[in-house]
């Protein structure tokens, strides 16, 4: 027998947490399942300063732990638990954990997405501490530093190096080939900017820093050439990886209707899935703005298509 709410909402973070607010307090009785990663990718961001309501800035985890519990004060339940299989064929909605069965009247899918990593240990080690994959929520950190690193040749890439000329005094893009996958226009705004070095053909072999006191920071990158083999090392305050990002998606493949990069496709300015009864919000849909405070905006968006569209289907 599977435990049934009438609103099921799967992963968690400012998404999922705003849209657990909201059905809790149109009294629908709502479950989170918070997965893998509890309260989303912020739970591994140290400083947020830009998301309103928080003048003096505020660490991610704790911002999350706010979230969970004005969720919970409404009477969503949270359920540390990941789904790991849907059946959206039938009403109610299934869905499995690796422990039990659950069903719902109504789903919002908030399940992220994830930044493609290099998998280095390194790149682990000072994670937060100088690396990051998202220019336009940390690039402030790194005013005045003589010299940032991005990573990747893409679009993304040139974006991100472009605006941090913002903050950092010198910004060099490092891409491993010869050959870029960004559009002309973009690579060539990139290399006529006065501020911006390009290094093409290299791989980071190893982030470079140091720890004191428990403190790490990033000091560097040591770079090999791609062609040759030799290594060289670059000094640097901060890193950002623009090497794309991977939507949380494996287990709606198939059922939900997905765009060339596997995020969910929501119907015009909705959050409704191709799946009656079925919404998406944050970052699983959003591959363009990626911010805490778009995603809290989209998971206002799908409680409030789901109460809607219960409310005419009860």
């Amino acid at each position: 027998m599977s435990k049934h709410f009438k609103v099921i909402i799967i992963g968690s973070g400012p998404a999922g947490f705003t849209a657990a607010i909201y059905t809790s307090r149109a009294n629908l009785e709502t479950a989170v399942f918070e997965g893998q990663q509890p309260g989303g990718q912020l739970t591994i961001t140290t400083d947020v300063e830009n998301f309103p309501g928080y003048p003096e800035g505020v660490l991610g985890p704790e911002m999350m732990d706010q979230f969970r519990v004005q969720a919970t004060r409404f009477g969503a339940k949270t359920i540390y638990e990941t789904i790991n299989k849907v059946d959206f064929s039938e009403r109610p909605l299934r869905m499995w954990s690796e422990k039990e069965e659950y069903s719902a009247d109504a789903v919002i899918i908030s399940t992220g997405a994830t930044a493609r990593l290099l998998g280095t240990e390194s790149e682990t080690k000072y994670w937060g501490a100088g690396i990051s994959a998202c220019a336009t929520c940390d690039g402030f950190f790194f005013r005045g530093e003589k010299n940032v690193l991005v990573i990747g040749g893409g679009d993304s890439a040139m974006e991100e190096a472009i605006y941090l000329t913002n903050f950092a005094e010198n910004v060099t893009l490092i891409n491993r080939s010869e050959k870029f996958r960004s559009s002309k226009i973009m690579l060539e705004r990139a290399q006529k900017h006065p501020k911006i070095d390009i290094i093409a053909n290299h791989t980071i072999e190893e982030f470079l820093g140091t720890e004191e006191k428990g403190i790490k920071k990033l000091t560097g990158v040591r770079l090999k050439n791609s062609s040759t083999g030799e290594t060289r090392e670059v000094e640097a305050g901060g890193a950002f990886l623009a090497i794309g990002h991977i939507p949380n998606t494996k287990i709606f493949k198939g059922i939900i209707d997905l765009d060339k990069e596997n995020y969910i496709i929501t119907k015009g300015k909705s959050t409704n899935t191709n799946i009656e009864g079925v919404f998406a919000c944050g970052d699983v849909m959003d591959h363009t703005y990626r911010q805490a405070v778009t995603a809290a905006g989209t998971g206002c968006s799908a409680a409030i298509d789901a109460e809607r569209w219960l409310s005419e289907n009860s």
